[in-house]
């Protein structure tokens, strides 16, 4: 995977026209945003783009976009969060075409340092269909340089992420990726291709199905994998124990076999639960009071279901936290959204906190576990897209990673 690309700081946009693709996927209620996280990270990028002397047009989608395009899923109140915290005028093209007239109109108009912000991407419909090469080159034909800085779109090969690049390169273009994308592929995709060691993964979340590729680069890659949340309890079963009414991937059992055979022929350690905390059943709503006590992983009754890990689960997680040099961690360890369910997540968040270790967790629910504990600022970085990082994870090469220009 060739991770060393150009940057920002390798590119001259002075008098350029510089096409930024940014993750503006906000959450929305009654047409005012509520957590401004993302905006917020695009600053430095455009920032720098703006002080170069480029004249900086922002695109992004927002929203899944099912029934077409609507206001409720307009870049709009972006365009107005962004004036604010630049300090200055962003000028929005509302055109639901995205790239039509009105854009060109205002990327003509537009001076040294001045911010333009496109429409919803996604209002053009399907970006990776060939309804995508006219966007890709309609992208291009604004801008005489483009940046990447949407780690959480970047495995997508979508017109803004990807297809953009081979018209801008075709015309004697740059592409390189922003500051954000520059700390992902720093922090992520170092630990996992060149990693100071020990080496510790965390997984953790529902199902085995969803990190399937994941287990198995990581175990090549790493010296300890440790396993929680509700694929544990597959694995568990795969062991020979009783799992009660726990989650499991039935079609999954033999998978996790082989990936625990593979753990001892590699010479690594896979730690899997040895206690857990059951419940009668999942709580309804899911931060309802429920009754929970710990049992051994072994002895999980046959009408009780495993919710989080247990405590000396915890402990043991932690004690193989403490000796690592490079921690990578996807997915929580139990019902964390339950303040009884959380504690497996809190220990394990905490033991990452009080490490010297490089601490990557990625994306996902887990980066939503450590902003909710207040961890977060412990953390040596905290991914911004969950499938994003997943792919890098099981060592994928990321379209919008590979699309930007090598060093």
């Amino acid at each position: 995977m060739g991770l060393n690309k150009k940057s920002v700081n390798d590119i001259n946009v002075k008098g350029k026209r510089v096409l930024v693709r940014c993750d503006f996927n906000v959450p929305l209620k009654d047409g005012a945003i509520t957590d401004e996280t993302r905006i917020r990270a695009a600053l430095p990028t455009i920032k720098k783009l703006m002080e170069d002397g480029g004249k900086v047009i922002l695109c992004s989608h927002l929203g899944k976009v099912k029934n077409g395009p609507n206001e409720g899923e307009s870049l709009a109140p972006v365009a107005k969060s962004l004036s604010e915290k630049l300090g200055r005028p962003v000028n929005f093209v509302a055109d639901y075409n995205v790239t039509g007239e009105a854009a060109t109109a205002a990327v003509e108009a537009m001076q040294e340092g001045d911010v333009v912000l496109l429409q919803n991407t996604r209002f053009r419909g399907k970006e990776e269909t060939k309804n995508g090469e006219a966007f890709s080159k309609e992208l291009a034909d604004l801008c005489d340089v483009y940046v990447c800085d949407a780690f959480g779109s970047s495995h997508r090969a979508h017109a803004s992420v990807a297809g953009v690049t081979d018209v801008v390169r075709a015309k004697g273009g740059e592409c390189a990726v922003g500051y954000l994308m520059q700390k992902e592929i720093d922090f992520l995709g170092n630990a996992v291709e060149n990693p100071v060691r020990p080496f510790v993964a965390i997984l953790g979340g529902a199902k085995v199905a969803d990190k399937l590729n994941v287990i198995a680069n990581l175990l090549e890659k790493c010296d300890t994998l440790i396993i929680g949340g509700g694929m544990a309890y597959t694995f568990l079963k795969a062991k020979g124990y009783e799992i009660g009414t726990s989650l499991v991937d039935e079609e999954k059992l033999d998978y996790c076999r082989e990936m625990m055979e593979k753990a001892e022929k590699l010479g690594k350690k896979l730690l899997l639960p040895v206690d857990t905390t059951i419940a009668s059943a999942f709580p309804n709503p899911i931060d309802a009071e429920i009754e929970v006590s710990v049992v051994d992983a072994s002895a999980i009754p046959a009408d009780k279901m495993g919710l989080d890990i247990g405590t000396k689960t915890a402990e043991m997680y932690a004690e193989a936290v403490k000796s690592a040099k490079t921690v990578v961690w996807n997915g929580p360890m139990g019902v964390f959204e339950n303040p009884i369910l959380a504690k497996g997540t809190i220990a394990v968040a905490k033991s990452l906190a009080e490490t010297d270790a490089t601490t990557i967790i990625g994306g996902g629910d887990s980066a939503a576990a450590v902003n909710q504990l207040g961890f977060a600022d412990k953390m040596s970085h905290i991914s911004t897209g969950g499938g994003a990082s997943l792919e890098f994870l099981e060592g994928k090469e990321l379209p919008g990673v590979a699309a930007a220009d090598d060093k």
